[in-house]
Formats: structure tokens, C-alpha cells, sequence
């Protein structure tokens, strides 16, 4: 199981409903035709509910502000440490450990998000030699004049050796009374009260140990922000393509048991199942020396792996969203976004360009035919659509690889997926993950796949 959707704290059931009813949008940033992210909205067109917004370039990496880091240029331009702008103590709360550590940081402009969000979601894609780690942060303005403190979204390194790397962590507790920090993500409290954030800046700090000439090399850092309004169904969606994607399949369900130390296996790993697939569909994998660690006797050692390389140590789970996109990011030249999409036709889109992508649902047994389970949070991959438009998907909660892939109503699925409110099993409501996703694709893109991804706001 994927961390569930954050408590329930936006709006009424009543609010919730009214909105289903009314909502007639569902249009991510992008589809509007002729809009680019960034952009206003022609006269007429539908209100845009999500905002990416990555840094990527050398003219982003030289927009912002360093402190000891600096911008490289090349077929991947990155932010790298160039010396050190001060020292830090960090005690590991997952190991106790207090050391010193060396620290450069770079912080993006001001984004002056073009939808007004009640939520923000950052991604990063690096590489961290053993000794060096990263911190993303957030600091946003509100709409009402006041600033949000620098929340942390995350400490990552792509390592885990005692004595060597920190523990990779969420941080819990992180509020200030109008927004906080739920595992990897931004949301206002109380939305309700009309209050949203309407701009931020991210700042990126690498660390190293003293004396050390190592350095994290971060290629892509960004947030998607997004204002989904409450909805319990959303607006049918038309079958535009029919396709099916070649990518291989790994059930969660036979590793159940294995690695407690990583959440013990089985509904816990269908993050890194999933994402293990998409790896391995863009022709990337561990070594075998990187296998080397993982019980012979387990079938499939790279689902393993992903799972260990992705546990967030305070979520005490392989869930969380961004560590999952930074963890596919560290194979030879991929790239991870965490974003939401629109509608089914937005992942038509990417699917005609032959980018699958991983999504998060929640829902009753009853709700999802076929699927034999219910679940209050759940990572698949979709990898195309039938004739009829159905959604053909690599479902990792499956008793067997073979029995892996699904073709699930697509009514049904795109309401799964797509809504933000829903009953559980006891008749509460409770919230849904609004269309979020994964997408990782090459740093080298076709033409068509670059069109695609423009589609949906992602660059």
C-alpha cells in the first residue's frame, strides 16, 4: 500500500458534493491548447488547476541564488558544490548519530504559481556519492500578504552506509498554523477559507563531509502546485487511443515477509514495484554487484532493492512520492517527476508517446471490478488503453508476475483515480489523491515524447 491521501481537513461533505456536481474541469496545466505553463489562460478557456515548474537548465541553475554552489553546463546541466559556504552539525534520528558536515545552497527565484494552489509537491533527480547527501525546502507566499516558514520536504541521499550516508527522511510536525507538511507535501489546512499559496521559492542545500571534494550533481529540481476542487465523481472522459506498452511485470505479493527492516514486503511495495517496472521498461537496472546484498533464495532481487532505496526512514515505508521519482533518477540518464494529470486524455497522451506512467488510487473493493482488493492508497502503472478504451494496467498487487497485468473499466478507473473525496469501508469520507503521478522518462527525448510531456506541463 502507497501512503494514504493526507487526513481529510479541506472542505464539507456538502462543499465536496456541490463541487462534484458543478465541476465540469478537469483540465490539467498544460491541455489547454496553446497554453504554456506559465502562462495566462485565453479568454473562454477552463480554469487550470496544477502548476509544474522544474529547474533544469544551465540559465535556470545560473538564475538562482548560490551560496558555495555552481552552475554546470553540458548535455545535463546541474548544480554542483563548489566550496563551502559554512558547517553544520546533523543528528540522525534514525541512528543518533551527531557530524559535521560542509554545506553549499542554491535557492531558485520567486515562482509566482499560475494556479493559486492548496497543494505543492516538490521532485529533485540527483546523485549523491557515499558521504554526501541533500535537503530540499520550501518557503511560499500567501494570499492574504503573510510567508510560510522554510518547510522541509526532504533530506535525501541515494546511499544508506552505516557511518557514511544519513538516514533518507521525511519530516514530521512541520505546521504554522495555516499549512503543514504531510510526509512530501505542502497543503493548506483549511482551504475552505479561501486562503491559497500564490508563490514559492525552493532552496536546495548539499552536504558533504569536511575536507571532502565530493559532490551531490542535481539535474532537475522543481514542485508541482495544484487547487483541485472536492469532488466524490468527475466529468467522463471520451477513448481517444488504443495501445498497449511493453513493460514488465513484478508483483509485490511474492516478496511479502521479506525485509521488515523495509516494511516487511508485500501491499507496502507497491511504490517501488511500480517503479522498479518503469525502470526496467526504459532499459535500466541494478548490477549484480548491486544485487549482491539481497537474499538468493528472493525472486526478483531488484524489486528488493528499489524498496531499500526508497524507504523513508520517519514514514517508516517505501511511499513516499519524491523519493521514489529520486531513486528512478539514479539510473544512467532517467528522469522523475512527481505531477498530477488532468484526465484520462492526458495520459492517452503519454501513452501515444510511449511514456507509462505510475499512478496513485484509493478505493473499495467494489468500486474498482476486477481488482479484488480495496485499498485507502495504491501505486499502479498504466501502460495503455483497449479498443474500448479501458485502461490496461501493470497492477503490482497481484498473487503472481504473470497475473500482474489488469484491464480495468475506465469509468470506473479514471473516477478512482481523479477524485479527492471518497466513503470508506465505516461510510467516512475520506480524501483521494486527485490524479497524482509518477513519470520518468530519458534525459534524451524524441520529439514526440517531448511534445507529450509539454502537454501535461512537465519539461
Amino acid at each position: 500500500m502507497a501512503r494514504p491521501p493526507r487526513p481529510t481537513t479541506r472542505r464539507t461533505v456538502l462543499a465536496a458534493a456541490l463541487a462534484a456536481a458543478a465541476a465540469g474541469v478537469t483540465t490539467s496545466a498544460a491541455a489547454v491548447p496553446g497554453a504554456a505553463a506559465g502562462s495566462a489562460p485565453a479568454p473562454g478557456a477552463p480554469k487550470r488547476l496544477i502548476d509544474n515548474r522544474f529547474w533544469t537548465s544551465h540559465r535556470d541553475w545560473r538564475g538562482g541564488t548560490a551560496r558555495g554552489t555552481a552552475a554546470v553546463a553540458g548535455a545535463r546541466p546541474a548544480v554542483v558544490f563548489a566550496e563551502p559556504a559554512g558547517r553544520m552539525d546533523y543528528t540522525d534520528p534514525h541512528t543518533g548519530t551527531t557530524a559535521t558536515w560542509e554545506y553549499a545552497s542554491w535557492t531558485s527565484p520567486v515562482h509566482r504559481l499560475a494556479v493559486r494552489s492548496t497543494e505543492v509537491i516538490t521532485s529533485w533527480n540527483a546523485d549523491t556519492p557515499a558521504g554526501t547527501w541533500l535537503q530540499v525546502e520550501l518557503r511560499g507566499d500567501y494570499s492574504d500578504g503573510t510567508r510560510t516558514p522554510w518547510y522541509v520536504m526532504g533530506r535525501w541521499t541515494s546511499g544508506d552506509a552505516d557511518g557514511v550516508d544519513i538516514r533518507r527522511t521525511s519530516v514530521d510536525g512541520q505546521r504554522d498554523g495555516k499549512s503543514s507538511i504531510w510526509t512530501d507535501t505542502f497543503a493548506i489546512d483549511d482551504s475552505d477559507s479561501g486562503l491559497r499559496l500564490v508563490s514559492y521559492q525552493l532552496r536546495l542545500t548539499l552536504l558533504r563531509k569536511p575536507g571532502s571534494t565530493d559532490t551531490p550533481t542535481v539535474w532537475r529540481l522543481g514542485a508541482m502546485g495544484s487547487d483541485i476542487p472536492d469532488r466524490f465523481t468527475v466529468p467522463a472522459s471520451k477513448p481517444c487511443l488504443a495501445r498497449e506498452l511493453i513493460v514488465p511485470r513484478y508483483s509485490q505479493e511474492t516478496h511479502i515477509g521479506q525485509y521488515p527492516e523495509y516494511d516487511n514486503g508485500g501491499e507496502a511495495w507497491c511504490s517501488p514495484t511500480s517503479s522498479q517496472m518503469i525502470i526496467e521498461y526504459w532499459g535500466r537496472k541494478p548490477t549484480p554487484e548491486d544485487l549482491a546484498w539481497v537474499n538468493p533464495e528472493f525472486d526478483d532481487p531488484q524489486v528488493c532493492h528499489a524498496a531499500r532505496y526508497t524507504y523513508d526512514y520517519q514514514y517508516e515505508g517505501c511511499g513516499n512520492w519524491p523519493f521514489n521519482a529520486a531513486y528512478a533518477a539514479t539510473y544512467k540518464d532517467l528522469q522523475g517527476v512527481v505531477t498530477r494529470l488532468g484526465s484520462l486524455t492526458d495520459l492517452e497522451t503519454l501513452i501515444a508517446a510511449g511514456i507509462p506512467a505510475i499512478t496513485s488510487q484509493s478505493f473499495l473493493a467494489e468500486e474498482l471490478t476486477g481488482a479484488g482488493y480495496g485499498t485507502a492508497g495504491h501505486l499502479m502503472t498504466v501502460i495503455g488503453f483497449t479498443r474500448s478504451g479501458d485502461v490496461i494496467a501493470n497492477d503490482p498487487n497481484s498473487p503472481t508476475n504473470e497475473a500482474v497485468r489488469r484491464v480495468y473499466q475506465r469509468r470506473e478507473w479514471e473516477n478512482v483515480w481523479l477524485r479527492t473525496k471518497r466513503y470508506n469501508s465505516k461510510g467516512k469520507v475520506v480524501s483521494g489523491t486527485g490524479g497524482v503521478c509518477y513519470l520518468y522518462f530519458p534525459a534524451r527525448l524524441s520529439a514526440a515524447q517531448r511534445r507529450a510531456l509539454a502537454s501535461v506541463g512537465i519539461r
